[in-house]
């Protein structure tokens, strides 16, 4: 399935909808209410616009801006973020790993983090945040969870390197991509142009990223690199 995140005028439709293609959100804690249309629906779109060919695309609000905008380089890295926890599940279910549901949670609110990002609230009418708002729920479940990983992990005396094994790796990559969101989104936050809760919820998702990372090579059996300074 093609991304929603970075394609504004498919993020509107999702949101006046509340429909999508090809498939069908999960009702859980972060996607509550949303589904994907049926085949033979008629109003689904292209997955192709052509809006963007002059390299313009648009927010939720209907404002056209340069593709560079900061907008929309949120959008991308939010995006790129999804990936990379889509990869990093694969790598965990392959291994059995009873946390991977948490991450098809986790990549269904960042995209309702890409919608409260492409709602800039200067533009923004009450029917958009009433819409995109975003809640503190996601913060504290990620905060359950990391808390229920750190009961099984030994104390952390060192620095340790990206490693463990696939499972553990990926969701260190994932880490590193989380953290890049969020310097591309705490200038917006710090603008009034999207929700606090948004730059929250990806500084607390860098540390379940990094906390899963190490359990998972725990539950593996692999052992984790330690840094070592060069003689």
């Amino acid at each position: 399935m093609a991304s929603f995140v970075i394609k504004p005028a498919h993020l509107r439709y999702v949101v006046r909808t509340g429909k999508l293609m090809n498939g069908n959100w999960t009702r859980n804690t972060f996607c509550s209410d949303r589904r994907y249309a049926t085949e033979g629906d008629n109003r689904v779109p292209k997955i192709y616009t052509k809006t963007g060919d002059k390299g313009f695309s648009s927010t939720f609000t209907g404002e056209r801006r340069p593709k560079e905008d900061h907008i929309f380089e949120a959008l991308g890295n939010t995006d790129e973020l999804s990936s990379a926890i889509g990869l990093a599940r694969e790598f965990c279910f392959d291994k059995g790993h009873t946390f991977t549901y948490q991450l098809d949670k986790i990549q269904c609110i960042l995209q309702d983090v890409g919608s409260n990002i492409a709602t800039p609230q200067s533009s923004a009418r009450e029917s958009h945040i009433r819409r995109t708002k975003f809640t503190a729920q996601p913060i504290a479940d990620l905060e359950t969870w990391i808390d229920t990983f750190t009961e099984e992990l030994p104390p952390l005396t060192n620095f340790i390197l990206p490693s463990g094994g696939k499972s553990s790796s990926a969701l260190h990559l994932a880490r590193t991509v989380c953290r890049r969101a969020e310097r591309s989104v705490a200038p917006i936050v710090r603008a009034g142009e999207a929700d606090p809760d948004v730059a929250k919820f990806l500084n607390r998702l860098s540390d379940y990223l990094f906390t899963a990372a190490r359990y998972a090579a725990t539950k593996e059996g692999n052992e984790e690199k330690i840094y070592k300074r060069p003689e």
